[in-house]
C-alpha cells in the first residue's frame, strides 16, 4: 500500500510525515482490508476564531471502495491520532460487513447519459439557467453507478461520510438514493412504478 503525506499551503516536516505514515498507515495495514493508497494531506485553518484549527483528511482508497475522514483538532498530532482511530473503525466495520460477506458476482458498471434522462423538448435549458442564476452550483462531480445491494450501498455511505448515497440496486436495477435521517436511521428514495 503506497501512504503519501501532503500539506495544503504549509511545510510538513519529517518529524510529523513519519507520525501521519506510522499512525494511520500503520492502523490501515492492521486491518488487512487490500488498501491500494491511504492519502493523507494536513492543512491548517487561516480563521483565528476556529478554536480547532489543525485539520488531517485521509482517504483510503480500495478496490471498489473508498473510505474517507476529516478530522479537526487543536494541534496537528492530536488530529492525526483523532483520524486514525476513525478511519480504523470505519474499515472494521468496512471489514465486517461487506468484505467477510462479499458475494462472488460479477459486477458491471452502468453509465447513465444525462441526455437520455429527458428528451431536449422537454428541458427548456434558459429557463433552468434563470432559476439557477441566484443560486450558484459550486461543485459538479461525475460517478458511476455500481450495482449494489441496500446493505453494500450503507456501508459504502459510512465509508464515504457522506448524508446520502445514490446508487443502482441490483436486484431491480433501478436507480435508489439512501439518505440518513435526523433520528440516526437510513431512508431509502425508490422510483414510483407507473
Amino acid at each position: 500500500m503506497d501512504v503519501t503525506v501532503s500539506g495544503r499551503k504549509m511545510p510538513i516536516s519529517d518529524s510529523l510525515r513519519d507520525y501521519a505514515q506510522s499512525k494511520i498507515g500503520g492502523a490501515v495495514e492492521q486491518l488487512d482490508v487490500d488498501a491500494i493508497a491511504c492519502e493523507i494531506v494536513l492543512y491548517r485553518e487561516k480563521n483565528p476564531a476556529n478554536p480547532l484549527p489543525a485539520i488531517c483528511e485521509v482517504t483510503v482508497i480500495m478496490k471498489g471502495h473508498v473510505a474517507r475522514v476529516e478530522e479537526s483538532e487543536e494541534d496537528m498530532f492530536a488530529a492525526i491520532d483523532v483520524a486514525a482511530a476513525k478511519i480504523a473503525r470505519q474499515l472494521r466495520k468496512f471489514k465486517t460487513r461487506i468484505k467477510d460477506k462479499r458475494k462472488k458476482k460479477t459486477e458491471q458498471d452502468i453509465k447513465f447519459e444525462r441526455e437520455d434522462a429527458h428528451p431536449a423538448t422537454e428541458l427548456d435549458l434558459d429557463k433552468l439557467m434563470d432559476e439557477l442564476s441566484d443560486n450558484e452550483i459550486v461543485r459538479r462531480k461525475k460517478v458511476k453507478y455500481t450495482p449494489l445491494t441496500e446493505e453494500e450501498a450503507m456501508v459504502q455511505m459510512d465509508l464515504l461520510g457522506h448524508d446520502f448515497f445514490v446508487y443502482t440496486d441490483r436486484d431491480s436495477n433501478d436507480v435508489s438514493i439512501l439518505y440518513r435521517r435526523s433520528d440516526g436511521s437510513y431512508g431509502l428514495l425508490t422510483p414510483l412504478e407507473d
